[in-house]
């Protein structure tokens, strides 16, 4: 395994449903039915008609309230939320539409709450975004974990140049889940290779610090163990205008 960035309604016809409870009117109720009955049921009709169409109508407002415009989408932005301090990256959504809407999903699901920049290696990246890295209890498992299902690559010419952003995997291109790192410095041998999706706009100052904390040896042998816990408290996903 490639341990470098890894991660381990319609009305019914009665003669089409004969056992229905629905019948048509013989002559003797058609002949009955008076003008003052007409009316009424007319009047009830018109209402019942009114009261579903405005609560139709209320449903679909809702609906389309709820949900953000594309627009309002490509102006959004994530606010990394670390026990170092705040970092935000601008997402390319012109690069890696899927793999922007996968991570907008996991962090607005609260998926990375206390998980940890469990590998740091210095002068190329941090590596997060592992559940695994909640307990303590499973370090050995760090760099394993995941969301459960993987996702297609979406490699660009987004080049891995410092404080960008990239989706972390295993050696088959399609099995990137929810791990990410975050460079360093410019690596531009895995171009190509990792899907990149977006660049820090604010806290590099909190990259170079987290960039900056000591480390021993993993369990592999590689130096990129942290001597403490940096924890991603939230990622939260915000308008690009909320941030200043």
């Amino acid at each position: 395994m490639n341990r470098e960035t890894n991660s381990k309604s319609q009305i019914r016809n009665p003669k089409q449903y004969p056992n229905s409870k629905f019948k048509c009117p013989g002559p003797k109720a058609v002949l009955s039915f008076s003008l003052s009955d007409l009316f009424r049921t007319s009047i009830s009709g018109f209402r019942i008609c009114s009261v579903l169409g405005a609560s139709i109508l209320a449903v679909v407002a809702a609906a389309q309230s709820a949900e953000p415009s594309p627009v309002a989408a490509k102006n959004e932005v994530a606010v990394i939320k670390t026990s170092e301090g705040d970092m935000v990256v601008q997402f390319w959504t012109d690069a890696a539409p899927n793999t922007i809407e996968n991570f907008k999903k996991l962090a607005k699901q609260g998926f990375y709450n206390g998980t940890t920049f469990h590998r740091i290696v210095k002068g190329f990246m941090i590596q997060g975004g592992d559940p695994n890295s909640k307990d303590p209890a499973k370090e050995e498992s760090y760099g394993a974990g995941g969301p459960g299902y993987k996702i297609k690559a979406e490699f660009n010419d987004h080049s891995h140049e410092r404080g960008v952003i990239s989706m972390a995997r295993e050696p088959d291109p399609d099995s990137a889940g929810s791990q990410f790192f975050i460079c360093l410095a410019p690596v531009t041998r895995l171009d190509h290779q990792y899907t990149t999706f977006g660049k820090l706009i604010k806290g590099d100052d909190v990259l170079d610090k987290i960039g900056n904390t000591p480390v021993t040896r993993n369990s592999m042998g590689e130096m990129s163990k942290p001597t403490k816990r940096i924890t991603v408290e939230k990622i939260d996903i915000v308008p690009a205008d909320s941030v200043k």
